[in-house]
C-alpha cells in the first residue's frame, strides 16, 4: 500500500522554509521455511528475467513512457515481479513498478575478472545502488552474483568465496529487511534464497528433478543444472526457499531476423510457443519443492530470440493466453497417475487441469 507523504521544514517563525513531496508503503518482505512472504503471507513469486534493452536505444530507454509499459506488459502477461538481469535499472522503472505494483529483484551487473580493482569497484557499486534504492517498496530481493560471473574459479578458490560471502553479508549489513541471493543460479556460499537455472526444454526432466521434498539437499546434488554444484561446501540448503530462477528460454525470431539468432531450445510458429510455453509453466508451477520461478525473458535482446515479446515488445502470443500460463489458477485432480505425497504427477495421462479457485502451495 503507497501512502503519499509531505516533508516540511519550518522555521522559528512558523513559515515554510522548503517542502517534500514523496510517497512511502507499508509492506515487509522475508522469508519462512522454505516460503517467500510479502507482507506475512506466503506469496508463489512469477518473475520474468527482464534485461532492459530497447532496439532503438539499447540499455537507456527511449522515454519515461516506454519504462512504464514495461511494468504494464510484464503485468498483463501475468507475472508479478521482474529479476532485472545485469542492469541496474533507471529509478524510473522502479517508480512505476512502485506505483502500477511489480516487484523487483535488483541485479549488480557482472565483472569479468577477479582482480583487486574489480573487488574495489565492484563493492563500491554495489553499496550505490543498495542505498540508491533501498527506499523503493518495489524492490523485494537483493542479487549481488549471477552465475559465478567475475569468479569463475569458485569452488576451488577460497578468496573468491569470501568475496561472494562478503558482499552477501554486506548487503544484509545496508539492508537487513530484504532476503538477499548471494550467487544466482548455481554454487551458493551464502544465500537466503537458493535460486537455480536449469534450461532443460523438457518438462517431464523438470518434473523428476525438483518434484520431491524428501532429499533437498540430494536432489541439488544431483541435478546439476549447467554442470555446476548447486551449493558450495559448508552450506545446508535445507529448509530455504527454492526457485527456478532461470528456464524457459524458447526462441523464436521476427521473420526478419530468423539467421543468427539463438535460444535455449526452438519453436517454428507462435501456436508451437503457446503450446510449448504452458507445458512447461503448468509443470513448474505444479512443483511443491519450488516457492516460484523465473521464465527467461520478457523480449528478444539483440541475438536473443528467446523473449515473450519480439524486441519492439510485439507480443508472439497474446497477452491474455500468456497469462493464463503464468498465473491462471487450476485444480489438479487426482487420479492413477499419482506421485508419492499423494500429488497428482503432471504427467501422467489421467491429470486434468480445469479452472479452480485453488492453487498447489
Amino acid at each position: 500500500t503507497l501512502i503519499n507523504a509531505m516533508l516540511r521544514l519550518i522555521g522559528p517563525d512558523g513559515n515554510v522554509i522548503d517542502e517534500v513531496v514523496s510517497y512511502t508503503a507499508l509492506r515487509t518482505v522475508g522469508i519462512e521455511g522454505d516460503r517467500f512472504l510479502l507482507s506475512g503471507r506466503p506469496l508463489e513469486l512469477r518473475l520474468v528475467l527482464d534485461q532492459g534493452y530497447w532496439p532503438e536505444s539499447g540499455m537507456t530507454a527511449p522515454d519515461n513512457d516506454a519504462l512504464r509499459r514495461d511494468v504494464e506488459l510484464a503485468k498483463a502477461m501475468g507475472f508479478n515481479g521482474v529479476r532485472k538481469h545485469q542492469k541496474i535499472e533507471d529509478p524510473r522503472y522502479l517508480y512505476w513498478a512502485d506505483h502500477l505494483g511489480l516487484l523487483v529483484w535488483e541485479e549488480m551487473p557482472s565483472a569479468y575478472r577477479f582482480t583487486q580493482p574489480t573487488i574495489e569497484r565492484l563493492v563500491q557499486a554495489w553499496m550505490d545502488a543498495v542505498l540508491r534504492d533501498i527506499n523503493h517498496p518495489c524492490v523485494v530481493t537483493w542479487v549481488p552474483f549471477n552465475e559465478s560471473w567475475g569468479v569463475p574459479d569458485l569452488p576451488g578458490t577460497l578468496p573468491q568465496q569470501h568475496f561472494i560471502q562478503a558482499l552477501y553479508h554486506l548487503t544484509k549489513a545496508l539492508d537487513p529487511t530484504r532476503p538477499v541471493v548471494g550467487n544466482d543460479g548455481w554454487e551458493a556460499a551464502e544465500t537466503d534464497i537458493i535460486g537455480i537455472h536449469d534450461y532443460d526444454a523438457d518438462p517431464a526432466q523438470i518434473h523428476e528433478r525438483y518434484w520431491s521434498r524428501e532429499d533437498i539437499p540430494t536432489t541439488l546434488r544431483r541435478a546439476r543444472p549447467g554442470g555446476r554444484l548447486s551449493t558450495l561446501g559448508g552450506h545446508d540448503p535445507a529448509g530455504q526457499p527454492i526457485v527456478l530462477t532461470e528456464f524457459g528460454g524458447i526462441a523464436i525470431a521476427a521473420p526478419e531476423h530468423r539467421t543468427g539468432t539463438w535460444g535455449y531450445s526452438k519453436v517454428e510458429n507462435p501456436a508451437e510457443l503457446e503450446r510449448t510455453f504452458s507445458r512447461l509453466l503448468r509443470t513448474v508451477r505444479a512443483l511443491p519443492l519450488l516457492a516460484g520461478f523465473c521464465y527467461t525473458q520478457f523480449a528478444d535482446t539483440y541475438q536473443e530470440a528467446n523473449g515473450l515479446l519480439y524486441a519492439d515488445r510485439t507480443p508472439k502470443v497474446p497477452l491474455d493466453r500468456i497469462a493464463d500460463a503464468v498465473a491462471g489458477p487450476f485444480r489438479v485432480h487426482i487420479g492413477q497417475g499419482t506421485s508419492p505425497g499423494g500429488c497428482s504427477d503432471p504427467h501422467a495421462p489421467d491429470l486434468q487441469i480445469e479452472p479452480g479457485n485453488d492453487r498447489i502451495e
